[in-house]
């Protein structure tokens, strides 16, 4: 299973998102610091979910930096997160 693919079933699991739009950016980050010769280093998450209801931008990130510790311990380098509640504009 890739690291996309786990990070997307840890996510499901834990948020139970509308929507859900896990991106790898690693091709970008060729060459540089923390960049895999392989990929999977730098993602880009777009998420909405209720459980973000009532809380702030760190808080949503907090917690989805909580359930990809694994991820972001062993393999990914950067994420990049855009975290909704349903109904909130998207910038």
């Amino acid at each position: 299973m890739s690291v996309r693919e786990k990070m997307e079933d840890k996510l499901n699991g834990a948020l139970s998102p509308e929507e859900l739009t896990i991106t790898d950016e690693s091709h970008l980050h060729a060459g540089h610091g923390g960049a895999h010769p392989e990929g999977e280093s730098h993602f880009r998450i777009h998420i909405v979910s209720v459980t973000f209801e009532g809380k702030s931008r760190v808080e949503r990130h907090r917690m989805i930096n909580e359930i990809l510790a694994e991820e972001l311990k062993a393999r990914v380098h950067a994420l990049a997160v855009r975290a909704y509640a349903p109904g909130e504009g998207r910038q």
